[in-house]
């Protein structure tokens, strides 16, 4: 179906809608791409959290990951702290950029009550996007005039929940997909705005995901312009409807990684 909507002779007014306690990169380089792109105007940034703290963001993970939360933690640190020894002049640039946004950055222990939904309608968005954030009711995701879009991280509807690019490769498949949807009552069920894939092969989950995160954000910025054109074209999912995907367990990722050394084992071996 093809969007019937005009479109905007102005920049597109956006809301993003996230989560917290604290913003993960990606998310930063999408609020940043979204304050650079003159076609779109950001309003602001709506994401739940109960508090920013230390104490709160141990206690986020622990409630997401439970007994893998001290490994997922570490490895976010050594994920931070690697970044600004290779990019430092990057990570400052990226935090500088983000000072542009304060006074539209808020964090709010419930994005549904009437206070934010108020401060949401009072913005009058175009379209609202979320990136991050925790399941939205209706209240929230109808306000803008346009709707809201989605970014998901996996090929819909085989891949439809949490880390699907992990599953994606636990399971053998030859690539990872990003898709861009439309945003309903159904988790990871709406139309399809955009979507595309980044090959798997032999490349280690750190560098498949590097280009999936990246993939998605080209993604999302010409799925909105698409919105503002009024060219965007809504596609319903195909295909078979796969389960829905849940954090892995220890198990999981032990089960990934012996599979993954054992490939590699066995591809030396070939070779020898």
């Amino acid at each position: 179906m093809v969007c019937k909507m005009n479109g905007l002779q102005r920049p597109i007014r956006v809301v993003m809608f996230g989560g917290g306690p604290v913003l993960e990169r990606d998310v930063k380089q999408f609020l940043v791409r979204l304050e650079d792109h003159a076609d779109i105007e950001l309003l602001g940034a709506f994401c739940q959290s109960a508090g920013q703290s230390l104490a709160d963001v141990v206690a986020n993970t622990w409630q997401r990951r439970r007994w893998l939360a001290p490994a997922v933690l570490g490895l976010q640190l050594l994920s931070i702290v690697a970044r600004w020894l290779r990019h430092p002049r990057q990570e400052w640039a990226l935090r500088r950029e983000m000072g542009r946004l304060n006074g539209r950055v808020h964090f709010i222990p419930n994005i549904h009550d009437e206070v934010a939904l108020a401060q949401v309608r009072a913005l009058q968005p175009d379209l609202g996007l979320i990136y991050g954030s925790p399941i939205l009711k209706p209240a929230l995701f109808e306000i803008p005039a346009q709707g809201t879009l989605g970014i998901h991280h996996g090929q819909v509807p085989q891949y439809r929940g949490k880390k699907t690019t992990f599953w994606a490769m636990y399971h053998g498949e030859p690539v990872a997909g990003v898709t861009i949807q439309k945003v309903t009552v159904g988790l990871d069920t709406g139309k399809i705005v955009g979507n595309g894939a980044v090959p798997i092969g032999r490349r280690g989950y750190g560098d498949v995901m590097r280009d999936v995160l990246a993939l998605g954000l080209d993604l999302y910025i010409e799925a909105i312009l698409q919105v503002r054109d009024g060219t965007a074209v809504y596609r319903p999912q195909t295909g078979r409807k796969g389960k829905l995907y849940r954090d892995p367990k220890p198990g999981d990722i032990l089960r990934f990684w012996w599979r993954r050394i054992w490939e590699v084992d066995v591809r030396r071996g070939r070779e020898a």
